[in-house]
Protein backbone atom coordinates (compact mmCIF):
# COMPACT_ATOMS: atom_id res chain seq x y z
CA UNK A 1 0.00 0.00 0.00
CA UNK A 2 1.00 3.72 -0.55
CA UNK A 3 0.64 6.24 1.81
CA UNK A 4 1.95 9.50 2.40
CA UNK A 5 1.40 12.15 5.52
CA UNK A 6 1.54 15.80 4.42
CA UNK A 7 2.42 18.42 6.78
CA UNK A 8 3.04 22.53 6.18
CA UNK A 9 5.48 25.06 6.78
CA UNK A 10 2.47 26.37 9.12
CA UNK A 11 -1.59 26.88 9.21
CA UNK A 12 -3.22 28.10 5.44
CA UNK A 13 -0.82 27.06 2.94
CA UNK A 14 -2.42 24.43 1.31
CA UNK A 15 -2.44 21.30 2.96
CA UNK A 16 -6.11 20.18 1.78
CA UNK A 17 -5.98 21.42 -1.73
CA UNK A 18 -2.68 19.47 -2.03
CA UNK A 19 -3.86 16.46 -0.05
CA UNK A 20 -7.15 16.74 -2.52
CA UNK A 21 -4.72 16.57 -5.42
CA UNK A 22 -2.69 13.62 -4.26
CA UNK A 23 -5.50 11.51 -3.65
CA UNK A 24 -6.43 12.94 -7.62
CA UNK A 25 -2.72 11.80 -8.72
CA UNK A 26 -2.90 8.33 -7.19
CA UNK A 27 -6.08 7.91 -8.41
CA UNK A 28 -4.35 7.49 -12.05
CA UNK A 29 -2.74 4.29 -10.43
CA UNK A 30 -4.37 3.02 -7.63
CA UNK A 31 -8.60 2.22 -7.50
CA UNK A 32 -8.97 2.72 -4.01
CA UNK A 33 -7.82 5.81 -2.54
CA UNK A 34 -9.07 7.72 0.53
CA UNK A 35 -7.84 10.55 2.62
CA UNK A 36 -7.05 10.98 6.11
CA UNK A 37 -7.74 14.17 8.85
CA UNK A 38 -6.34 12.72 11.76
CA UNK A 39 -7.36 15.85 13.94
CA UNK A 40 -9.49 18.02 12.83
CA UNK A 41 -11.06 21.45 14.79
CA UNK A 42 -13.74 23.27 13.42
CA UNK A 43 -17.20 21.92 11.95
CA UNK A 44 -20.05 22.86 9.74
CA UNK A 45 -23.14 20.63 8.63
CA UNK A 46 -22.79 18.07 6.89
CA UNK A 47 -25.60 15.67 6.53
CA UNK A 48 -27.24 15.06 9.71
CA UNK A 49 -24.35 15.81 11.77
CA UNK A 50 -20.94 17.47 11.76
CA UNK A 51 -17.84 17.44 9.80
CA UNK A 52 -14.91 19.17 9.42
CA UNK A 53 -14.26 21.25 5.90
CA UNK A 54 -11.52 19.58 5.29
CA UNK A 55 -12.77 16.01 5.66
CA UNK A 56 -15.34 16.91 3.53
CA UNK A 57 -12.56 17.88 0.87
CA UNK A 58 -10.69 14.91 1.29
CA UNK A 59 -13.79 12.60 0.87
CA UNK A 60 -14.86 14.30 -2.46
CA UNK A 61 -11.57 13.52 -3.97
CA UNK A 62 -11.27 9.80 -2.39
CA UNK A 63 -12.49 7.05 -4.56
CA UNK A 64 -13.77 5.01 -1.17
CA UNK A 65 -16.17 5.68 1.24
CA UNK A 66 -15.03 4.85 4.72
CA UNK A 67 -16.62 5.96 8.41
CA UNK A 68 -15.86 9.12 9.81
CA UNK A 69 -14.44 7.50 12.61
CA UNK A 70 -11.68 6.41 10.40
CA UNK A 71 -11.29 9.47 8.26
CA UNK A 72 -11.61 12.00 10.74
CA UNK A 73 -11.03 10.18 13.96
CA UNK A 74 -10.55 13.43 16.48
CA UNK A 75 -13.76 16.05 15.60
CA UNK A 76 -13.71 18.91 17.62
CA UNK A 77 -16.51 21.17 16.95
CA UNK A 78 -14.08 24.66 17.57
CA UNK A 79 -11.96 26.18 15.02
CA UNK A 80 -8.51 26.56 17.53
CA UNK A 81 -5.03 25.18 18.09
CA UNK A 82 -6.02 21.56 18.29
CA UNK A 83 -4.88 21.21 22.07
CA UNK A 84 -7.18 23.99 23.34
CA UNK A 85 -10.06 22.78 20.69
CA UNK A 86 -9.83 19.58 22.98
CA UNK A 87 -9.86 21.12 26.15
CA UNK A 88 -13.03 22.51 25.58
CA UNK A 89 -14.64 19.78 24.54
CA UNK A 90 -13.15 18.29 27.47
CA UNK A 91 -11.88 15.51 24.75
CA UNK A 92 -8.36 14.14 25.10
CA UNK A 93 -6.51 13.33 21.67
CA UNK A 94 -4.89 9.65 22.15
CA UNK A 95 -2.24 9.07 19.25
CA UNK A 96 -3.11 5.64 19.99
CA UNK A 97 -6.25 5.43 18.66
CA UNK A 98 -5.57 7.53 15.83
CA UNK A 99 -2.86 4.94 14.56
CA UNK A 100 -5.79 1.90 15.37
CA UNK A 101 -7.89 4.12 12.47
CA UNK A 102 -5.23 4.87 10.22
CA UNK A 103 -4.28 0.67 10.31
CA UNK A 104 -8.15 -0.36 9.97
CA UNK A 105 -8.48 2.15 7.10
CA UNK A 106 -5.34 1.18 5.14
CA UNK A 107 -6.98 -2.29 5.02
CA UNK A 108 -9.86 -0.76 2.85
CA UNK A 109 -7.55 1.04 0.71
CA UNK A 110 -4.66 0.78 -1.94
CA UNK A 111 -2.79 4.47 -1.27
CA UNK A 112 -3.97 6.66 2.04
CA UNK A 113 -3.04 10.40 2.52
CA UNK A 114 -3.05 11.55 6.06
CA UNK A 115 -3.52 14.96 5.93
CA UNK A 116 -1.86 16.90 9.76
CA UNK A 117 -3.71 19.88 11.49
CA UNK A 118 -1.62 22.94 10.89
CA UNK A 119 2.25 22.90 11.10
CA UNK A 120 4.66 19.85 11.94
CA UNK A 121 4.52 20.67 16.17
CA UNK A 122 1.43 21.79 16.40
CA UNK A 123 -0.24 21.11 19.96
CA UNK A 124 -2.42 18.02 20.38
CA UNK A 125 -2.25 17.70 24.24
CA UNK A 126 0.30 19.31 27.02
CA UNK A 127 2.43 17.10 25.80
CA UNK A 128 2.17 16.44 22.85
CA UNK A 129 2.30 17.72 19.25
CA UNK A 130 1.71 16.39 15.34
CA UNK A 131 5.52 15.22 14.95
CA UNK A 132 4.54 12.58 17.85
CA UNK A 133 1.35 11.74 15.65
CA UNK A 134 3.43 11.42 12.41
CA UNK A 135 6.41 9.65 14.30
CA UNK A 136 3.32 7.14 15.56
CA UNK A 137 2.19 6.84 12.05
CA UNK A 138 5.74 6.53 10.45
CA UNK A 139 4.73 7.60 7.14
CA UNK A 140 6.76 9.45 3.97
CA UNK A 141 6.42 12.97 4.46
CA UNK A 142 5.07 15.74 1.86
CA UNK A 143 6.46 19.20 2.74
CA UNK A 144 3.72 22.04 1.51
CA UNK A 145 5.90 25.14 1.37
CA UNK A 146 3.27 27.83 1.27
CA UNK A 147 5.31 30.31 -1.42
CA UNK A 148 5.71 33.82 0.95
CA UNK A 149 7.79 35.62 2.45
CA UNK A 150 9.57 34.05 5.58
CA UNK A 151 9.03 30.38 3.84
CA UNK A 152 12.48 29.47 3.38
CA UNK A 153 13.30 29.91 7.48
CA UNK A 154 9.60 28.12 7.79
CA UNK A 155 10.42 25.56 4.95
CA UNK A 156 14.17 24.48 6.14
CA UNK A 157 13.30 24.24 10.37
CA UNK A 158 10.33 22.15 9.21
CA UNK A 159 12.54 19.29 7.11
CA UNK A 160 14.67 19.45 9.97
CA UNK A 161 12.49 18.89 12.66
CA UNK A 162 11.22 15.93 10.46
CA UNK A 163 14.75 14.51 9.97
CA UNK A 164 15.41 15.17 13.85
CA UNK A 165 12.42 12.78 14.32
CA UNK A 166 13.75 10.20 12.13
CA UNK A 167 11.10 10.61 9.11
CA UNK A 168 11.47 10.59 5.48
CA UNK A 169 10.75 13.66 3.27
CA UNK A 170 9.33 12.38 0.58
CA UNK A 171 8.89 15.70 -1.32
CA UNK A 172 7.54 18.61 -0.89
CA UNK A 173 5.58 21.02 -2.97
CA UNK A 174 5.75 24.42 -3.99
CA UNK A 175 1.85 26.40 -3.14
CA UNK A 176 2.29 29.96 -4.59
CA UNK A 177 -0.57 31.57 -1.57
CA UNK A 178 0.80 34.93 -2.55
CA UNK A 179 0.47 36.39 -5.86
CA UNK A 180 2.45 38.90 -4.96
CA UNK A 181 5.36 37.79 -3.49
CA UNK A 182 8.55 38.64 -5.31
CA UNK A 183 11.25 36.57 -6.90
CA UNK A 184 9.34 33.24 -6.18
CA UNK A 185 11.43 31.17 -9.38
CA UNK A 186 14.47 32.05 -6.88
CA UNK A 187 12.86 31.13 -3.89
CA UNK A 188 11.84 27.51 -5.37
CA UNK A 189 15.70 27.23 -6.77
CA UNK A 190 17.20 27.31 -2.76
CA UNK A 191 14.68 25.33 -1.84
CA UNK A 192 15.44 22.72 -4.56
CA UNK A 193 19.15 22.70 -3.43
CA UNK A 194 18.60 22.60 0.31
CA UNK A 195 15.89 20.73 1.05
CA UNK A 196 17.44 17.18 0.21
CA UNK A 197 14.15 16.17 -1.23
CA UNK A 198 12.19 15.94 -4.51
CA UNK A 199 9.86 18.41 -6.02
CA UNK A 200 6.50 16.70 -6.45
CA UNK A 201 4.49 20.05 -7.60
CA UNK A 202 4.75 23.84 -7.89
CA UNK A 203 1.38 25.11 -7.65
CA UNK A 204 -0.06 28.18 -9.69
CA UNK A 205 -1.64 31.17 -7.74
CA UNK A 206 -5.67 30.38 -8.00
CA UNK A 207 -5.95 27.06 -9.02
CA UNK A 208 -7.73 25.28 -6.68
CA UNK A 209 -9.65 22.66 -7.96
CA UNK A 210 -8.24 18.92 -7.06
CA UNK A 211 -8.25 17.15 -10.89
CA UNK A 212 -6.35 20.43 -12.35
CA UNK A 213 -4.28 20.36 -9.68
CA UNK A 214 -3.32 16.71 -10.18
CA UNK A 215 -1.81 17.71 -13.21
CA UNK A 216 1.05 19.36 -12.02
CA UNK A 217 2.28 16.44 -9.89
CA UNK A 218 5.16 14.16 -10.31
CA UNK A 219 4.64 11.15 -7.87
CA UNK A 220 8.07 9.18 -6.92
CA UNK A 221 8.23 6.04 -8.87
CA UNK A 222 7.20 3.33 -5.68
CA UNK A 223 3.68 5.54 -5.46
CA UNK A 224 2.70 4.41 -9.16
CA UNK A 225 3.20 0.79 -8.41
Amino acid sequence: MTACFVVGTDTGVGKTHVSCALLQALAQHHSRVVGMKPVAAGVVPWGEGWASEDSIALRAASTIAVPPELDTPVLLPDPLSPHIAAARARVQIDIATIVQAYQALSLQADAVVVEGAGGFHVPLSPTETGADLAVALNLPMVLVVGLRLGCLNHALLTAEAIAARGLTLAGWVANRVDPDMLAPEENIAWLQQRLGAPPLANIPWGEHTAHSLAAHFQLPADWTR
